[in-house]
Order: C-alpha cells, then structure tokens, then sequence
C-alpha cells in the first residue's frame, strides 16, 4: 500500500503495508516499521539488531462503515551503540493501548456532538473504550486549569443527586471557565483551589458568592485582600423567604376565617416583582390582602423596596438607600423582618461592594443549569473524576451527555 495513503489516511508515517486482508466485513493491514525507520527506543541510534518480534493489533479509523485493523509486526531490536534491548518505540499509540492517535481524535470530535453511546455504535467500539479516550484526552487537557490571570470568581454550590450530595465549583467571571470542583458545600470543598492560588501567587479581587456563611468565611480567611460581592439575587431571596414565613405564620395564627381567606393563594403575588403584576384582577387581590393584615403589608414593601438598593446612582447613596431599609426593618415591630434587617446590616459592605465591581453569580447559576441538563442525560455517574473533568471543560465541550 501506498506510503503517502498510510501517512494521509490512517497518519501512519514510519510503516509500510505489506498485505491488506478483508476479514469479518473489516479490513486488516499488516504493517512493520520501515526499513530506514527502524532505530533503538532509548538512543535513536540506527544501528540496531533484530532480536524478534511480536504482533499487535490496532484499531484505525474506520473506511466508510468498515472497520480498519491493524495487525502491526512489532520489532524487539537490541542496540549496538547503548545496548538496549527492548521491543521499538510505536508512534501512533500510547502505552498498551489498541488504538491509534488518529482514531482517538476523531472520537473526541464526535464527542462534542454525539454521546458516548452514539459514538461507540458509529466507530464499532466498546462503552468503556470511548469514555476512557475521552478521559484520558480531557485528564491531559482540562485536568489542571490555568488560573494564574484570574481576578473575579464566583462561587456556588449544586446538588449531583438526591440524599444531599453536593459538589462546589469556582467559576472565572471573565471568561465563563470553571477552575475547581470540589466535593460538598463546606469550606473544605475550596481547600483544593486555595492550596492552587497560594502557589501561584493568583491576585484574585473579587469573589461573587450567596450569603453561605462557609463560603465567607473561607473567602475572608484565604483571600484576606479580595472583596467580597454579594449576589443580589440571593440577597432578595432572603427577603422574599421571610415574607413567605410571616405569611404562613398568619395564616396559622389567630386569624378570623375572612382574613385567613384573602392571604390564601396569595404566594406567588407576594413573591413577585410589583411591576410584573398585569391584570387588575391579580393587584386587587394583593391590596386587600396587605389592607387587612399590617405585618403583611410591611414585609410587602420592604420587599419592593430593597430592589432599590442596587438602582442608585452612586455606592453613597445606595449606602443612604440601604441603611434606611435597615432601619424600616429593625423598627417594624415584626420579628421575621427585623431578623432580616440584621442580616442585612451584617452582610451591607458585600452588598454594597456590587458598586466597586458589578458582578454577580448569573453566570455560575447559568453554569448550574446546563450541568442539570448533563445530569438530567446521564442517569447518574459511576466515574466522579470523569464527572469533574467534563465539569472542568464544559465551557469547550459543550453538552453532552455520558451515556
């Protein structure tokens, strides 16, 4: 067979085809190192003496859809110049591996846009011989990220499966990368990635994160010179929850049956934004609501009002705009929304911090979703470092899924 069809279509360069046979509706070439090709593994010398051989079979790139073999006589030489006596070095495979460098790289392109499953039915491989191509190409090339330009993380956790199995990734606002994965939600999921940005010496200035008190304080103990931002989605959500529990405490107070009545089915309005109400039907609802019931009413408002804080002109008058808030809360003479004003107070400088850098963790919750979409595809994980590596590319890989 023709040396320059070996080297464009299989990327063989060193053999040469002595015979090709057609067996079992595949096709097999026997192959052996050329001639002036042959040298010793350890010093390239080429003054080497045969001293055997054994065949390995190889997988190459399929032919339409046929599959290719090679049956490859490789060489045992004994060197005249080191002494080394060894079988011949095989450029286009690794280690004991059947395939070869050129299969392998048509399987990772697949893999951006089929399953494992689909790919191993299309080339005629095994399940686990394709995840562990996959593997071994995303261990070389995503394993380690390069975090030494980072300057703004986000920091959120997700749930793998049920029965509070959580993992922790750290995202490059920048450029949309995750740079660790973590087991759990406690700080020691992060002690990985500190140990890295120690080493590095990586000058990280902001960190996006919810109010977790883990996250915090490994943030504050770790990253001593960094500025803490707090998410103001999750900012709202804290209020949004205390107005949920006052309304379910009223509703199972003392309340005559005509009150309990008009707070019933009222959840969702209390919950949203007042601009997102349209039908009149819907805001007639909410006011006679908060009319017969005053605590209602006041939780109802400061909620409205705290969007507020991050719609200021300036950090100095969102500080006016937040103290204020505080000090509706504490004095409400509610319990539930003086709770949150001291929260509030107790996180103000990372809530405020959103006016010295405007990020937030949008971009690692939109990360979260398309990590449900694998998950969702998957059926659950055997291998958790094959799980965190294709974390760790997704950005590249897009979604796909493990099956």
């Amino acid at each position: 067979m023709d040396v320059s069809f070996m080297y464009h279509g299989f990327g063989l360069r060193t053999v040469e085809c002595s015979r090709t046979d057609y067996k079992d509706n595949g096709i097999v070439l026997n192959v052996q190192t050329r001639e002036d090709k042959l040298c010793c593994p350890a010093c390239k010398s080429r003054k080497v003496i045969r001293n055997g051989y054994t065949i390995r079979r190889f997988r190459c790139v399929p032919i339409g859809h046929k599959p290719v073999y090679m049956d490859m006589r490789v060489q045992r030489v004994k060197c005249s110049v080191c002494g080394c006596d060894q079988q011949e070095h095989i450029p286009f495979s690794t280690g004991k591996r059947h395939t070869t460098h050129r299969l392998e790289r048509l399987v990772v392109d697949l893999m951006k846009m089929m399953t494992i499953s689909e790919t191993a039915a299309y080339l005629g491989l095994s399940w686990s011989t394709v995840k562990d191509i996959h593997k071994n190409h995303l261990q070389h090339n995503y394993a380690s990220p390069d975090i030494r330009q980072v300057r703004f993380i986000g920091i959120d956790e997700f749930a793998v499966r049920k029965g509070h199995v959580y993992k922790t990734i750290v995202v490059d606002l920048e450029t949309g990368h995750i740079i660790h994965v973590g087991d759990g939600k406690g700080a020691d999921a992060l002690d990985g990635f500190w140990r890295r940005v120690k080493k590095w010496k990586v000058n990280i200035e902001h960190v996006a994160t919810d109010l977790s008190a883990a996250f915090i304080s490994a943030v504050r103990k770790n990253l001593p010179g960094a500025q803490l931002v707090f998410d103001h989605f999750h900012v709202k959500k804290i209020i949004n929850d205390t107005v949920d529990k006052l309304r379910r405490s009223l509703y199972h107070s003392k309340l005559h049956e005509g009150q309990r009545d008009v707070i019933k089915g009222i959840r969702w309005l209390l919950l949203k934004n007042g601009e997102d109400i349209k039908t009149e039907a819907a805001r007639k609802q909410l006011e006679e609501a908060l009319k017969v019931n005053e605590p209602l009413a006041k939780a109802y408002y400061l909620k409205e009002k705290i969007t507020l804080v991050w719609g200021q002109l300036d950090k100095h008058a969102a500080r006016i705009w937040l103290y204020d808030w505080i000090r509706e809360a504490i004095r409400s003479d509610v319990t539930q929304i003086a709770t949150a004003g001291m929260s509030m107070f107790k996180h103000r400088e990372g809530i405020l911090a959103w006016y010295d850098r405007r990020i937030t963790t949008a971009m690692v919750e939109g990360i979260n979703n398309k990590i449900k979409v694998m998950k969702r595809e998957a059926y659950g994980f055997t291998d958790d470092h094959y799980f965190k590596l294709r974390l760790l590319s997704l950005h590249d890989t897009g979604i796909t899924s493990f099956l």
